[in-house]
């Protein structure tokens, strides 16, 4: 299938630069995350799980730069003059050593990512049935990842673009799949009006299960602390994330040459989405002086209500008094 938009070159250029500004910023975020979960802990107390996700996303986010700069320098200098069809071809060949380490890290990138909402979805509800149709649209779409990158790794010169028939089914499935796992496990918002004024609708187990909390404690506490910002922290993360995946489906069902700058773009992005919960979860827990479930994932969902003050409720106690009287006692109860 022949490739639309601008020259394969340009859009290697460009995706390079846009995921290095990304990177950039993905960079600072990782910062303030390491500072988030071990701020004012003890080692025993920092939590492992997102500490290692953290890292492992760095780690795959700095591979996958230091791959896209050597394609760069492979593309428009090595070979710009000795590559058959020139520096548009060589971006064009999906055969390109660079082009099928840079899917695979992208493929475990989007994993992990995915897997980490789904784990987050499960600390919230404590229950393994309500992540059983995000767990099996991960396992289809990790299916569908090493389907693509086989196909890759065994492409010969012919094989045409990275549009072509045996390689684009697989990676058309692996982002309508990964799109329908972080939806159905994280969720999103939108707003309408009515004649009541503005309303929030929440879709997604996870601020689902979080937005059915705060209704069932709202009546009852005192204090002005919500859990509606956590809600709004991950319809952020999912937001951010499902657009620029389905920017990428489009792009790529268009055969549209900037899905190769969406593609490069979703690296740090998923790394962002991540970084920013835990980091925004560590502000108002620094603001309000309480610990959160979601941004540190080891809590349970049960531990949430109990960040917050209980009102007193007046209790009134009637007391009676039988006396019962005979001959030779008189008792009271």
């Amino acid at each position: 299938m022949a490739s639309r938009g601008m020259p394969l070159d340009t859009a290697a250029i460009f995706s390079t630069a846009m995921e290095g500004i990304l990177y950039g910023f993905s960079v600072l975020m990782f910062v303030g995350t390491m500072w988030a979960l071990t701020r004012k802990r003890r080692m025993k107390e920092i939590n492992r799980t997102n500490t290692a996700v953290a890292f492992m996303l760095l780690i795959l986010s700095t591979a996958h730069m230091i791959v896209d700069i050597i394609r760069i320098e492979e593309g428009l200098v090595t070979y710009r003059d000795t590559f058959p069809g020139g520096p548009a071809a060589f971006f064009a060949d999906v055969t390109q050593i660079t082009f099928v380490v840079k899917n695979i890290i992208y493929s475990l990138q989007t994993m992990l990512g995915d897997g980490m909402v789904i784990y987050r979805c499960y600390v919230v509800w404590q229950s393994v049935w309500i992540i059983i149709v995000p767990s099996l649209l991960w396992i289809a779409m990790t299916v569908c990842a090493f389907c693509a990158d086989y196909k890759l790794s065994n492409a010969t010169s012919e094989a045409g673009d990275v549009f072509a028939k045996p390689t684009g089914q697989w990676i058309t499935a692996f982002y309508i799949m990964s799109l329908a796992s972080n939806l159905l496990a994280s969720g999103e918002h939108s707003f309408y009006l009515n004649t009541r004024g503005p309303r929030q609708i929440y879709s997604g187990f996870l601020g689902y299960r979080i937005w059915r909390m705060e209704r069932n404690i709202s009546a009852i506490r005192t204090s002005n602390k919500s859990m509606m910002p956590i809600v709004r922290v991950l319809a952020d993360a999912a937001i951010l994330y499902s657009v620029t995946i389905l920017t990428g489906l489009v792009c790529f069902v268009e055969a549209n040459n900037g899905q190769y700058i969406i593609l490069d773009m979703t690296m740090p992005i998923i790394s962002i989405a991540f970084y920013m919960i835990i980091i925004r979860m560590a502000m108002k827990t620094t603001r309000y002086n309480n610990t959160s479930t979601i941004g540190m994932g080891t809590e349970t969902a049960r531990e949430i209500p109990q960040q917050y003050h209980m009102k007193r409720m007046p209790v009134e106690v009637h007391i009676s008094q039988v006396t019962h009287q005979d001959e030779t006692s008189k008792s009271a109860y």
